[in-house]
């Protein structure tokens, strides 16, 4: 049965593809000579092409933000709480790009894509990216769509990494840049995280070296257990404590290796859900992507010179349980950014979410967050 659309909601919304038949140098090394790009867009482009948002998403996050493909979607797309209508990022205002990045699994050209050169999917072969890579792509996709300048680019985790990027690669193509629950470089720790579930997907009998594809199977154990390691790092002890406590499924302990408490239901269903919609290959290429940022090693490993070549205002937003990316690593960026004589505002929330907290709709967070992007236009001295 349709389902009845919020009056704040975006409504119903179609992706779109961009074929790019430039070579795209990566990184790496490599070149991808020709790929896609699917997103979708939220509101209107004025006149001066000068209202638009730039949205870019974390590990597993994709090109819906928004709305609904259909009157029978469950479920919105993952930052419709703050996509719409009187929201913060506010479609009656603002044109909203969001895309899914190159490597990525729903649409976008990565593993699961045909290489053009044999016929067959790429898999493995897939040119590992980085955050670079993911930004100069986007900013070809502007070019298509015409915008010379972002009013603002917005990301959390993964995506405020790309953000921080945009402003360090092309400082005169954004007025804003919106940095949430996001680090300079991942730590040794959250490094160790990555290859822990990197592992989970390697070791298992299906993975067939990446090439799974050929023998009609998935990974599945492998991609259920990383993404059973990496919510639990999305989440706040506080969080986990307050969902799931110690209560017990059945209500009494079955003394056996099977599920006792409700946590373990939790994760395990969380788990399968996710391979069933995502592609083990992109969780690698994800992961290697998020290890290898690091800014700063261009700039002799001096964060403040790094970024004194930005030219926009900043809103670092940080929250107080994320042990992911904690408050410190915020704020590592937010000196970095007082040193170099920028405009930077910061906000540490104190929220018991933990780091998936950037996806809540947190008064005094959403708050800060409208107040920013309605904010005058700054122009670099």
């Amino acid at each position: 049965m349709p389902r009845e659309i919020p009056a704040d909601s975006v409504g119903l919304v179609e992706p779109h593809i961009a074929q790019f038949n430039e070579p795209l140098p990566l990184r790496s090394g490599r070149t991808l000579n020709s790929y896609q790009l699917i997103y979708e867009t939220y509101g209107t482009l004025n006149e001066t092409r000068s209202n638009a948002i730039l949205i870019c998403h974390a590990l597993s996050g994709n090109h819906h933000a928004a709305g609904y493909h259909s009157e029978e979607d469950r479920k919105p797309g993952w930052w419709d709480a703050c996509i719409g209508p009187g929201k913060p990022i506010d479609t009656s205002k603002y044109f909203v790009v969001s895309l899914n990045n190159l490597g990525g699994c729903h649409g976008s050209t990565g593993p699961t894509s045909i290489d053009p050169e044999n016929g067959e999917p790429y898999g493995p072969d897939f040119p590992i990216m980085a955050v670079r890579d993911w930004v100069k792509s986007q900013a070809r996709l502007a070019d298509r769509l015409g915008i010379e300048t972002w009013h603002a680019v917005v990301g959390g985790s993964l995506g405020g990494m790309q953000a921080l990027r945009w402003s360090i690669d092309y400082p005169d193509r954004l007025q804003r840049c919106v940095i949430i629950a996001a680090a300079p470089k991942l730590s040794a720790q959250n490094i160790a995280f990555n290859e822990v579930a990197r592992q989970s997907i390697t070791s298992d009998p299906e993975f067939h070296q990446g090439y799974y594809y050929k023998h009609n199977t998935i990974p599945r154990k492998g991609l259920a257990l990383a993404r059973m390691l990496g919510h639990i790092t999305y989440l706040s002890d506080d969080s986990m404590r307050e969902k799931f406590g110690r209560d017990l499924k059945t209500g009494k302990l079955n003394f056996n290796y099977d599920i006792d408490f409700e946590v373990e239901s939790y994760l395990r269903y969380q788990g399968e859900q996710f391979s069933d919609t995502f592609d083990a290959n992109t969780y690698l290429l994800m992961t290697k992507a998020l290890d290898y940022y690091d800014p700063a090693a261009d700039f002799d490993h001096d964060l403040s010179k790094c970024l004194s070549q930005t030219q926009c205002k900043f809103l670092v937003v940080s929250f107080s349980t994320d042990w992911r990316f904690s408050p410190e690593r915020s704020k590592e960026i937010v000196d970095a950014l007082v040193r170099s004589q920028k405009p930077v505002s910061y906000l540490e929330i104190d929220a018991p979410q933990g780091h998936d907290a950037f996806l809540f709709p947190i008064p005094e967070y959403f708050s800060i967050l409208t107040h920013f992007l309605n904010q005058e236009a700054h122009h670099a001295r």
